[in-house]
């Protein structure tokens, strides 16, 4: 049966302070998935996770039980690492997770690591979370003492541990091999492709990412199957989405929806509808490194595909000749992304906005790519000269250069992060950028 409004797995404990202890959690029934699935054959699990249609929920919607397959079978060494280091801007599900829900991410990992062999697993959490990483590592020391972590795990003779590190407030370190060298004491720069991680990982082994979110649905996959999980969502995307709703609405928050709901019922409905009774001028829908929604498209649901490629939405120009696409003849609408969802009225002020973005995405760049290092500099340069009243006749044209400059031309989507976006309002909100200009010129 698809997932309704009242549907909630990942977010069901929230506001339960009780939730987050051990005792408690086991009262709340916690563990006992972690209890069947030692009971199943590794590959089983993985499995049920494949067919769960369970997608990776940090940003590329990527399949993961098709993620999990890409690890050698004849591997001796395997790490399951958590990417906790939520740092795209408009999002904050994770931080929430994990702080009322602890232990669920710890079912979910030790479900995860007995299905991949995994036995040293880490928690790579961003450093600011200075309330979450508290509850965790107290959760985790539960955990050990109960004896769900540790060399036998309920007995079963699987040996699972969990090393919990903080990174130190890099964005970069959200890529995953970016975050892989950061684990390894390296400095923190996406590493080239291939060999993947699942190949050649952490410590030279192979190793799957997971977002917190995606492993927080695994004890639930396990315990009423994929199918069921799959039945919960839409096409090729199974079970709910968290998303974070930010911006000018009069209830922002984070909320588990399911992926049937369009973009116009979540900002109207579900958050309450656009503050001081104004109207819709954009909405973000995936963080802030994905392209924007006018209000003409809001009609689109809230699901991976749909976001990329409804075909109710036409292709639009960047430059003449120009399609704004991502390739092979898909329309790049925007994605879904990280589930940050902003919202900006109609008093918005677009040029400063992006200036905004892409003065973020300039400081985060780790400059081992030259289009990035380079790209995002320029960009900001006259993103800033334009939101300022400064802009020259041809600056537009000149961001969307520099922006097809740098997209698909790094080690890491970094670039595409910057680059992106900019297309994306300089393609749906140019008049904007126009009367800047003109403005400067009068």
């Amino acid at each position: 049966m698809p997932a309704d409004r009242t549907t909630k797995l990942v977010t069901a404990h929230f506001g339960n302070p009780d939730a987050s202890t051990l005792v408690g959690y086991e009262r709340l029934g916690g563990y006992q998935r972690l209890r069947k699935a030692l009971g199943m054959k590794p590959d089983a699990i993985t499995a049920e996770v494949k067919a769960s249609n369970l997608r990776g929920r940090g940003g590329a919607g990527f399949a993961t039980g098709m993620k999990w397959s890409f690890v050698p079978k004849d591997a001796r060494t395997v790490h399951l690492v958590c990417n906790a280091d939520e740092s795209e801007p408009g999002t904050c599900k994770d931080r929430e997770m994990i702080f009322w829900d602890p232990h669920l991410l710890i079912e979910g990992m030790v479900i995860s690591a007995y299905a991949l062999r995994a036995t040293h697993n880490y928690i790579y959490i961003r450093g600011e979370m200075m309330r979450e990483v508290v509850v965790l590592q107290k959760a985790i020391d539960e955990a050990y003492q109960r004896g769900y972590l540790g060399p036998n795990i309920l007995g079963s003779g699987f040996e699972c541990h969990i090393t919990v590190h903080r990174g130190a407030g890099a964005y970069i370190c959200g890529e995953e091999t970016a975050l892989l060298n950061s684990l390894e004491g390296e400095r923190g720069q996406p590493r080239l492709k291939p060999p993947f991680p699942a190949v050649k990982g952490l410590f030279g082994n192979p190793t799957i990412v997971n977002n917190v979110e995606t492993l927080m649905n695994v004890p639930f996959i396990v315990d009423k199957g994929g199918a069921w999980f799959a039945e919960l969502g839409v096409g090729r995307s199974g079970g709910t989405r968290t998303v974070c709703v930010s911006g000018h609405v009069n209830k922002p928050g984070v909320y588990e929806l399911p992926m049937s709901i369009t973009m116009r019922e979540l900002v109207d409905d579900v958050a309450g509808g656009v503050w001081k009774g104004r109207k819709v001028k954009a909405v973000i829908p995936g963080g802030t490194s994905m392209p924007p929604l006018d209000e003409s498209e809001l009609d689109v649901l809230c699901e991976f595909d749909a976001l990329m490629t409804d075909e109710r939405i036409k292709p639009v120009e960047v430059l003449p000749g120009q399609l704004f696409d991502m390739g092979g003849g898909r329309n790049l609408r925007t994605m879904a992304g990280s589930g940050g969802v902003v919202v900006m009225d109609d008093h918005t002020d677009i040029p400063m906005a992006v200036w905004r973005i892409m003065k973020f995405y300039a400081h985060e760049s780790c400059g081992q790519c030259t289009p990035c290092r380079e790209g995002t500099g320029w960009l900001e340069k006259v993103a800033r000269r334009v939101a300022h009243g400064e802009g020259k006749p041809g600056d537009i044209d000149l961001m969307a250069t520099i922006a097809h400059g740098i997209a698909g031309n790094t080690i890491c989507a970094l670039g595409e992060a910057a680059a992106w976006p900019m297309m994306g309002f300089i393609t749906k909100f140019r008049a904007d950028f126009l009367a800047k200009i003109k403005g400067a010129a009068a």
